[in-house]
């Protein structure tokens, strides 16, 4: 999975590429560690992932936790099958999707 970062002011977009499974949310909860430090705005643009797995889900739900103390979150370009997981898994109903 190819994980990518822009921070714009307090404002971070992460785009992410491939799957999002048991093999990479440990990169991606890495590159998450410290970045989202002053961030009140996360951005997740997911028009390149194919897949996420619940090890993925676990991954977006701890960033969604922590920015609802800190800001928002949401996540943009959702292809239809994340959709559906997002609806089956009920995280369509915590995690703001456009």
């Amino acid at each position: 999975m190819k994980i990518s970062k822009i921070a714009n002011g307090s404002e971070l977009t992460v785009s992410l590429e491939g799957r999002l499974d048991t093999n990479t949310s440990p990169d991606l909860e890495a590159a998450l560690k410290g970045a989202l430090e002053g961030v009140d705005s996360l951005i997740f643009d997911m028009e390149k992932l194919e897949y996420v797995s619940s090890a993925g889900l676990r991954v977006l739900l701890s960033a969604q936790k922590t920015m609802n103390k800190q800001g928002a979150m949401k996540l943009i370009h959702v292809n239809e099958l994340i959709g559906e997981i997002f609806e089956v898994t009920g995280f369509s109903d915590i995690l703001t999707v456009e």
